[in-house]
């Protein structure tokens, strides 16, 4: 901050205290101002200490109790550096209330290991259903192509000359297998993301159920007067 800048932010800084200062002193005792400055001398005053208004003052009543605080004068800049804090701490705040409503429920979903490797089983069953479906369709295909292979021998010395359309279904047959080999391979991926997926709830749900038996936990009976429990 510029001496000028630091200069004009001081007076603002007067100016806005000034009436306040002057109603308070006017409603009843006046107040002692007090501060600790950069070279670390104690200023006491009965007005606003201009040389700590880059710091916090201390307003106290004659009896020495502390009436209020005053903040330090603050740049533009500055401002504008506090309130991207203000902001980020309650987008951490949002972010952590939001991760503990998400852990609320997933132990609402899945009280104990039972009940998650149930729906782990079930998420599995439905990636080998639709590979099995996939893998049946893969036969068929090798079936059919069986039978065009049959009908180009007749043509082994001169594939040019084979009808149009056999030469058509060949092609599209291997564009459908490879399809369906693609599909087959996705979903062995699949499967594995739905083990990597639970085995990841798994970790965080036995440190939750650990911590929720631990606090339903009954204390321990304490001794009686002769010290037998």
């Amino acid at each position: 901050m510029t001496q000028a800048a630091r200069i004009i932010a001081v007076g603002l800084w007067l100016a806005s205290l000034g009436v306040g200062a002057q109603a308070q002193k006017a409603a009843g005792p006046s107040s002692i101002y007090s501060c600790i400055d950069a070279s670390g001398r104690r200023i006491t005053a009965d007005r606003p200490i201009p040389e700590c208004a880059d710091r916090e003052q201390r307003v106290l009543s004659p009896s020495g109790m502390v009436r209020e605080r005053l903040g330090p004068v603050l740049t533009d800049q500055e401002r504008a550096a506090r309130e991207a804090q203000r902001r980020k701490e309650v987008e951490e705040q949002a972010r952590a209330n939001e991760e503990r409503r998400r852990e609320r429920a997933l132990v609402a979903r899945y009280p104990n290991q039972a009940a998650h490797d149930a729906e782990r089983a079930a998420a599995l069953e439905q990636v080998d259903q639709l590979t099995a479906v996939a893998e049946k369709r893969m036969v068929e295909l090798q079936v059919q192509r069986k039978k065009f292979d049959t009908e180009m021998e007749f043509y082994a010395r001169e594939p040019n000359k084979a009808p149009m359309h056999l030469r058509r279904a060949i092609a599209e047959n291997d564009d459908a297998m490879a399809e369906q080999q693609r599909f087959v391979a996705g979903q062995a991926q699949e499967k594995r993301n739905v083990h990597q997926r639970f085995d990841a709830e798994l970790a965080q749900l036995r440190k939750l159920w650990a911590a929720r038996a631990a606090h339903a936990a009954p204390l321990p009976e304490s001794a009686d007067s002769t010290g037998k429990p």
